[in-house]
């Protein structure tokens, strides 16, 4: 069996590679191709939570799961707050075949997944970024953006101003590209075209009414009901599609909040990223329109992930 560490993952995983395997693995996915159940998450107190994600790429395709644990509060130690393995099993035998660090896969495809709902729902001339959230999908999330617009210049917020301006500091450096540390959510929104909120809040740090008409939002930070980043006004007047719509209806928890208002139903979901890849559902309508791409993740992009690693010798 072929065991994947973290750095052999951060080394190959490369957002050349991963973006268009996400992609495919994603309209595959809307095509039902894939297979798998939603995930199943044991709450573990005031830590964090547990959770189990088995799926299959199709008949006869590696079949596998992912079980993860989700520590917030590991940022302040530097570790990283998604811990877990990928484990992939052969689709002809049935053997297991490789454990690969769940991790730092979900860094890279999470951002790559969020990189190609930009591509498909921002608009072709989108190039201000505001990323709400400093942590480990920020920085994921800002080399990702790269890759799919001409991001001429970034903004950042987060509740610690301080560490709002490390981040700055290392994604100015790496990227090479102005990046600015703000006082507060809407100084960093307000002008921004793509929006990337990947955030640990349990209450709306965004608010619809900051943003400019046209803007397209990556809704990552909340992966299950319960903890939400934006305000039901802004869910209520976006176009909202999603990774997964049975997980987004069950799961997601600002759509969630917003139908328990009143203010939506389960028809505001329009449908799912990988349908829009396929040109069976219309992504962006207008220039003027708001759309949200809401990512909860689903196993078939670690697997397709994990699955590529397996196969780079």
């Amino acid at each position: 069996m072929r065991i994947i560490d973290r750095d052999e993952v951060r080394a190959k995983l490369t957002y050349e590679l991963c973006i268009p395997l996400v992609r495919e693995a994603m309209i595959a996915f809307s095509k039902g191709v894939t297979r798998q159940h939603l995930r199943s998450i044991l709450p573990l107190g005031e830590r964090g939570v547990f959770g189990i994600m088995p799926g299959a790429m199709g008949t006869d395709g590696v079949f596998g799961a992912k079980l993860i644990s989700v520590y917030p509060g590991n940022f302040a130690l530097g570790i990283q707050s998604h811990q877990g393995v990928v484990v992939l099993f052969d689709g002809k035998t049935g053997e297991p075949v490789c454990i690969a660090h769940a991790g730092e896969i979900t860094a890279i495809r999470t951002a790559a997944a969020s990189a190609v709902a930009t591509d498909a729902l921002a608009r072709p001339e989108a190039h201000r970024l505001a990323i709400l959230g400093y942590g480990e999908q920020a920085l994921t999330h800002a080399r990702a953006m790269t890759r799919v617009r001409p991001i001429s210049a970034i903004t950042v917020w987060g509740r610690s101003r301080e560490r709002a301006q490390a981040f700055a500091e290392k994604v100015s450096a790496e990227l090479d590209l102005p990046v600015t540390a703000c006082d507060g959510a809407e100084a960093a929104v307000v002008e921004a075209d793509i929006i990337c909120a990947v955030t640990n809040a349990r209450t709306p740090i965004l608010l619809g009414r900051w943003l400019k008409a046209g803007t397209h939002l990556n809704l990552v930070g909340s992966s299950g009901a319960g903890p939400v980043e934006v305000d039901n006004e802004l869910v209520a007047n976006s176009r909202f599609i999603a990774d997964s719509r049975e997980g987004v209806l069950t799961q997601g928890a600002e759509f969630l909040n917003a139908k328990a208002a009143g203010l939506v139903d389960d028809s505001h979901v329009v449908g799912e990223i990988g349908q829009v890849l396929t040109g069976n559902l219309e992504g962006r309508q207008s220039s003027e329109q708001i759309t949200v791409y809401k990512s909860l993740g689903h196993v078939v992009q670690d697997l397709a992930a994990a699955k590529a690693l397996y196969e780079a010798v």
